[in-house]
């Protein structure tokens, strides 16, 4: 399974979102640090869901990394994060 498959499936188990997007933007960083040949390394990922309503920013963020688990996050360079209820 992709990283991207595996975001995917671990964000929708975890919030069971409306919208989810992810995207691997690993080429765009081609020449930049914790680049990787085949990509799986930067990531754009917007999660709409109800579970984070009433959660501060940093809190969202926090909720989805754990979602993720550290082995998954481990393995990535970059996440961006784009949460909302």
């Amino acid at each position: 399974m992709s990283v991207s498959q595996e975001i995917h499936t671990r964000l929708s188990a975890a919030f069971s979102p409306s919208e989810l997007q992810v995207v691997d933007d690993s080429e765009s960083h081609r020449g930049h640090a914790g680049y990787q040949d085949g990509g799986e390394s930067h990531f754009n990922v917007r999660i709409r869901a109800a579970h984070f309503a009433g959660m501060s920013r940093i809190a969202r963020h926090r909720a989805v990394h754990a979602a993720l688990g550290a082995d998954l996050v481990g393995r990535i360079h970059a996440l961006a994060l784009d949460i909302n209820t």
